[in-house]
């Protein structure tokens, strides 16, 4: 990445960072891994989605390779999930924050490595939602659990929409720096509204009337337990 992007690249350190200690987070809440298994998924999380982009664009070695820094931030990541998870899970909201920056800095950032690779629009926004998903989608395959992105609020939709921010600014010759930073604005402030509302991507009815039974059955049967 060009020195023109510094910020850019930061954050995208950051979002390293915060995918690999938010993925280890996920293994210590969910599974009885050891150390091994916890910072193994923790740089899954951090280096999947990137690692997915660049094998199919056929940018190899993958970047998350070639730079020390990428594979240290997710190990160092992990390694702070599993030593400090206790205390971690107090603070799950500054966690959501730096989940929120990874997720916007990666989708942005996998859109225009794919456009630089001389793809066009549409597999440059897929390959960006794709780079910010991946990784969860394989550590969450691991656990054995349904993929975030695939029962989570606004999760791929923010990612979608910054990765087509993006690739729109460059379409209309205003890419660089300024438009990747406010397609990740976007992104970013998207994911933190659902998260404090507790938004979610349209469901089928089905589903929605099959969880508010679930949710009446389970108060009526509190309910009666008091009485």
């Amino acid at each position: 990445m060009s020195s023109e992007s510094a910020p850019l690249f930061a954050l995208d350190l950051t979002g390293t960072f915060a995918f690999g200690l938010n993925g280890a987070l996920t293994a210590v809440r969910t599974t009885r891994l050891d150390v091994v298994g916890v910072v193994v998924l923790g740089m899954i999380t951090a280096l999947g989605g990137g690692f997915i982009r660049d094998v199919l664009i056929d940018s190899l070695p993958p970047a998350t390779l070639l730079d020390w820094r990428y594979y240290t931030l997710a190990t160092v990541g992990g390694l702070t999930a599993f030593a400090l998870s206790r205390h971690l899970r107090r603070i799950g909201t500054l966690i959501d924050v730096f989940d929120a920056i990874g997720l916007s800095t990666f989708a942005v950032i996998g859109a225009s490595k794919a456009l630089d690779s001389g793809l066009g629009a549409a597999p440059a926004i897929l390959l960006g939602v794709i780079t910010a998903v991946g990784g969860g989608t394989i550590r969450d395959t691991l656990v054995g659990q349904v993929p975030t992105v695939l029962r989570s609020g606004l999760y791929a939709i923010p990612a979608l929409v910054g990765a087509s921010l993006t690739v729109a600014a460059v379409e209309w010759g205003l890419g660089g720096l300024p438009a990747e930073l406010g397609a990740a604005s976007v992104c970013f402030l998207i994911r933190m509204v659902g998260l404090r509302f507790g938004l979610n991507a349209p469901e089928p009815p089905e589903t929605r009337r099959s969880r508010d039974r679930r949710r009446d059955g389970g108060a009526g049967e509190k309910g009666t337990g008091e009485d």
